[in-house]
Parts: C-alpha cells; structure tokens; sequence
C-alpha cells in the first residue's frame, strides 16, 4: 500500500478519445472481480473508455496483448490476474514469464500497466485487488493512462536511431534526390 514515503502520481485525464483494453485472468474470479472493478473505476475517472477480454491464465495475457497490439486500434492495454505460490516451481516460471513477456511489450511501444499479482497467499491477493485496499488493478489502469498520455505528448517522432517501428517507412538518401 502507498504509505508516506510513497509519491503516486495524479492520473491524467484523457483530452481525446482513449479506449484501453482489459486483459484478465480469471483463475481466482475474486481476485480478478476486485482488479476490473479498479480498473474500470480509474479508467472510467479518467473519461476513457475500455473493452475486456478474459484469458486462460496470467501465462496467456502477454499474448492477448501482442495480439490486439498488433491487430486493433486500442491506445493501451491493462494486463489483470493474481498468481498465488503453490507447491512446485511453476509459480517462479509463470510470474517471470509473464511480466517478462509484458515488459517486452512495453519496450515496443505498448502503453500498459502491469496489474498481475504475486503473491504468496489468499489473503495478500485480496489486500492488493480490493478496490476499496490497496487497489492494484486501479493502479495499473493508471500505469496505462500515464504512458497513453506520454506517447501522446511525444507524438509519433522518431530520432531515426535505433530498430525501425513497425509501419515507419525508411527513407535512402540514394532515393532521396533533392
């Protein structure tokens, strides 16, 4: 939870027309109604508005999201699930896997926030995806909000260094006969 010592930023509100989308998994429905619920109220406080989907697990949203990214015409995306420790080692792999598929997105340009929680029990998870608590999924909402507005003030400019975006032609200076 923000204490003292933690500075949360205002959440900025959408001057255009901004839709993100919801990507949830539903593993632990509680959990996951607490996050939307977040979710949705900052999104909606902000005046954008959202789409949801649900997928399987927290190992499948990082896919969902490279998809509609790829594919559709959202502006950012809110990735929302709860992984709790069980017996084996699988919780390290879908917690690494996960957030490092969803930091790879973010490196290409996906403006989102990261609302998977890793926690070691029941009642952790709930203290972070109650809306009323420390309300994780509202933050991610607004991680996503923040970034939309960053990607908005910047424009579409590149500086030409670096890999090429997807779509952003490349002019020679052979071609370019003045």
């Amino acid at each position: 939870m923000a204490g003292p010592s933690h500075h949360v930023l205002e959440t900025p509100k959408m001057d255009k027309p901004t839709k993100l989308l919801i990507v949830v998994a539903p593993y632990y429905k509680d959990i996951a109604d607490g996050l939307v619920t977040g979710a949705q109220r900052v999104i909606e406080d902000a005046g954008a508005t959202h789409d949801m989907i649900e997928v399987p697990g927290a190992l499948e949203i990082p896919s969902a999201i490279a998809t509609a990214f790829r594919m559709s015409n959202y502006d950012g995306f809110v990735a929302l699930g709860c992984i709790i420790r069980g017996e084996t080692t699988h919780y390290d792999t879908v917690c690494n896997d996960s957030s490092r598929g969803l930091t790879l997105l973010g490196l290409q340009g996906a403006a989102l926030g990261n609302g998977i929680l890793t926690v070691e029990n029941h009642d952790q998870a709930w203290a972070r995806a109650n809306p009323e608590g420390q309300n994780k999924g509202g933050g991610a909402a607004a991680a996503a909000l923040h970034l939309i507005a960053l990607s908005r003030r910047w424009g579409n400019t590149t500086k030409g260094v670096g890999f090429k975006p997807m779509g952003e032609t490349i002019q020679l200076a052979e071609n370019n006969k003045a």
